[in-house]
């Protein structure tokens, strides 16, 4: 006969009822990835974007145009936040946002480095130091997508599902998304493919490396874009939203350092203004301080489903995103109950 509680419910039937699924942590591997990543950034981000005008001493290969290198800078460094906040996550759904991104970026750098190794500083009229650079680059853009690649399997077979989604986005921020994705993949493979083609079509001067190497960060992004319309969740989105503010902002900052170097009156160079605009528009989705569900305008909570939950305790829980998440989409916190294998 079974044992009931005082609420004449059954206990085994409560604990069915009630004990939700485990959820799918972050792999140690995959936090240590991109931790190591996120300190590679920061360091390119140095060479790029402080020795702007000193790449043939200090980086792998000779950017002439600086307003070019600021903005290869200036990505490198915003992506810093980018993983670095990936690798602090305790849960997959809340993290994987920065993984496809960085090993698309990684694979199309690695690429136009093989296309291009001709220009590279690799020969012996270059200081040791140099080549130093050089080759730690080579090694970097060889092993961290297969390292990546390897530990994702086992993230993907690693058991577990993911949390509810607990604050999604109004639906003005998934058109605005949706727009920057298609413009990043277009104007990325545009760049990548046909350099010589359509590097006229950038407001600054581009070499065939340096529009392959523009076109490698514009595609990643333009993943980081379409993988967030396909996540819906301002919690998951959390890791990326420093580095899209951080990256717009250091772009305004590269414009005001070179601006004769910047097409101003060019339809590209208005577009590329606008866009950058648009990207500081669409940052309050994933800030800290937007996720509490009901107090900010853009941001609404997620509709409990009639009927789910049965006591007072799942309810409340379903309302927080069942670990309490919806308080911000930083925040990482999981409790026993939700990581404890039935």
């Amino acid at each position: 006969m079974p044992v009931r509680s005082g609420s004449g419910v059954s206990k085994g039937t409560t604990d069915r009822t009630v004990r939700p699924l485990a959820v799918k942590p972050l792999v140690p591997g995959m936090r240590v990835l991109l931790y190591v990543a996120a300190v590679l950034v920061l360091l390119a981000g140095f060479q790029l974007f402080v020795f702007t005008d000193r790449t043939a001493t200090y980086f792998a290969w000779t950017v002439r145009n600086p307003l070019a290198a600021a903005f290869l800078g200036g990505a490198y460094w915003a992506s810093v936040s980018f993983e670095a906040l990936a690798a602090r996550q305790r849960i997959w759904a809340n993290a994987r946002i920065a993984v496809p991104t960085v090993l698309v970026f990684t694979l199309l750098t690695l690429a136009a480095t093989a296309l291009h190794l001709s220009q590279f500083h690799l020969g012996s009229q270059f200081a040791i130091s140099t080549r130093i650079v050089t080759w730690t680059w080579i090694a970097i853009y060889v092993l961290v997508p297969l390292l990546m690649l390897i530990i994702l399997a086992v993230q993907l077979t690693t058991p577990g599902g993911d949390p509810p989604r607990s604050v999604l986005l109004p639906s003005w921020v998934y058109g605005l998304l949706a727009a920057q994705a298609i413009v990043l993949l277009g104007m990325g493979v545009a760049l990548f493919a046909a350099p010589g083609q359509a590097a006229p079509w950038w407001p600054w001067k581009l070499t065939p490396l340096l529009a392959q190497a523009t076109g490698a960060w514009l595609i990643s992004l333009g993943v980081a874009a379409a993988q967030a319309l396909v996540e819906r969740d301002a919690r998951r989105l959390f890791p990326a939203s420093f580095g899209y503010v951080l990256l717009a902002v250091l772009q305004f900052i590269a414009l005001a350092r070179y601006p004769g170097r910047f097409e101003w009156s060019s339809a590209s160079g208005v577009i590329y203004l606008v866009f950058l605009v648009t990207m500081l528009v669409t940052v309050p989705w994933g800030w800290p301080g937007e996720g509490r569900a009901g107090t900010r305008r853009w941001l609404r909570p997620h509709p409990r489903r009639p009927g789910a939950g049965g006591s007072g305790a799942a309810r409340t829980a379903s309302r927080t995103g069942m670990d309490g998440s919806a308080r911000r989409p930083g925040s990482t916190a999981v409790p026993a109950a939700m990581t404890r294998r039935p």
